[in-house]
């Protein structure tokens, strides 16, 4: 199977780059072809709601940014890997997400996990939410999900989540 990983942590040593990595590790240990695309360090705008992509442009966006390196990236599985900031999934994350919209649904995605990290607990719930309801409106399978806030970051407890959720493809 295709993975694409979007990791949108600006660190790059940082727990959300960390499990990205880690989850690639283990799904192409099981096989399967991974693509990691750090989206922190892409210049990826937020829509414009000009609609062009749904009157003059066939599906296609009109601004030509780094998110046309990822619309033909988009794999059978997708897994987002963000952290929390303010309760939410991360902007760099947000961007190419509601970028989606020119196409409405991608096409090839079946699947989908979200791997958070955090300082804090108790605040997954609205990233959860919103994944939630990404996976249903694009009709993908909610895979799973793995959280790790402060003293899970890096933990073997959390690899093994992590293991055990590529393990699930």
């Amino acid at each position: 199977m295709n993975i694409l990983i979007l990791q949108a942590s600006p660190r790059a040593k940082g727990s959300t780059a960390w499990m990205a990595e880690e989850y690639k590790k283990a799904a192409e240990a099981a096989g399967h072809q991974v693509t990691l695309v750090n989206v922190s360090r892409k210049k990826i705008a937020g829509c414009l709601a000009c609609e062009y992509c749904h009157t003059k442009g066939n599906g296609a966006c009109i601004q030509k940014d780094d998110m046309q390196e990822l619309y033909p990236l988009m794999a059978e599985a997708l897994v987002l890997a963000a952290p929390i900031y303010y309760f939410t999934l991360n902007a760099q994350i947000q961007a190419p997400i509601q970028r989606m919209y020119c196409v409405n649904k991608p096409a090839k995605v079946t699947k989908m996990a979200l791997l958070m990290s955090s300082y804090s607990p108790g605040v997954y719930d609205g990233a959860t939410a919103e994944f939630r309801d990404i996976c249903n409106y694009w009709e993908a399978e909610n895979m799973g999900i793995v959280t790790a806030k402060i003293d899970e970051q890096k933990t073997d407890a959390t690899l093994q989540k992590i293991i055990a959720l590529a393990g699930k493809l």
